[in-house]
């Protein structure tokens, strides 16, 4: 896929969140059942524990570390001026994160945050990046941004593998040049079928074991979590020696 096509791909998903961000914050408020799974290795990382959530929307979990971790340096980063507001008075009403730091960024047009994390987070974000070559440069610029003994743990969205989601799926035009799992999807809260529709591109097993190579750390664990299967997120969990 070229650059053209990256662009108008990554223009498209903008689009779509700036329609769809205040339906999208309804529904997106709770903790995934995966980072529960990852405080154990949350709970390991040095302090204080600076943390980057690359595509952080409402800043959920923002929320789920302040509940769960101290000594917490929070940075996230979204390209959707409605879903960081509604970071900043989520963290506003809980009393949560002072200091954080809600940025607007949009890491597919712009480079990556500079600096050292002992926690890198990248979740609900890779579906959207289109081609396999950005996609492993994602991982690879986001492990270097990892600090001596830190992590980055992302997922991918195996939307694919469920028959709910399928069906809401289109075949991407041509013109795109589209890849191997590379699809529309609509959006049907509140919005008629078809009439709002999504970049998102399906990883499969083997293409998140490449993506775990991008990055040269060492992998930790691998699992699926959360939706009501509690299977259709794709976890990789890397730190640095």
């Amino acid at each position: 896929m070229d650059e053209a096509a990256c662009r108008a791909l990554n223009a498209l998903n903008r689009a779509f969140y700036a329609q769809a961000a205040e339906n999208f914050d309804e529904s997106r408020g709770r903790a995934w059942n995966g980072w529960r799974r990852l405080l154990p290795h949350l709970e390991k990382l040095p302090k204080p524990r600076r943390v980057l959530d690359l595509g952080c929307g409402n800043g959920r979990f923002g929320r789920f570390i302040a509940r769960h971790l101290t000594d917490v340096r929070y940075h996230g980063t979204d390209n959707n001026p409605t879903l960081l507001a509604a970071a900043r008075a989520a963290f506003a009403k809980m009393n949560i994160l002072h200091d954080a730091r809600l940025e607007l960024h949009d890491f597919l047009e712009d480079q990556l945050p500079e600096g050292e994390y002992e926690l890198v987070a990248l979740f609900g974000v890779l579906h959207h990046v289109p081609s396999l070559a950005r996609r492993r440069a994602l991982i690879s610029g986001l492990a270097e941004r990892v600090a001596r003994g830190g992590l980055l743990v992302f997922t991918s969205w195996c939307f694919y593998d469920h028959a709910r989601f399928r069906e809401r799926l289109i075949a991407l035009p041509p013109e795109y040049g589209p890849e191997r799992g590379d699809w529309l999807m609509d959006w049907r809260r509140g919005h008629a079928p078809n009439s709002l529709l999504r970049y998102c591109h399906h990883i499969d097993e083997a293409e998140q074991r490449a993506l775990e190579a991008a990055s040269r750390l060492t992998l930790v664990e691998t699992f699926y979590a959360d939706g009501h299967t509690d299977n259709i997120n794709r976890y990789s969990v890397l730190r640095r020696a």
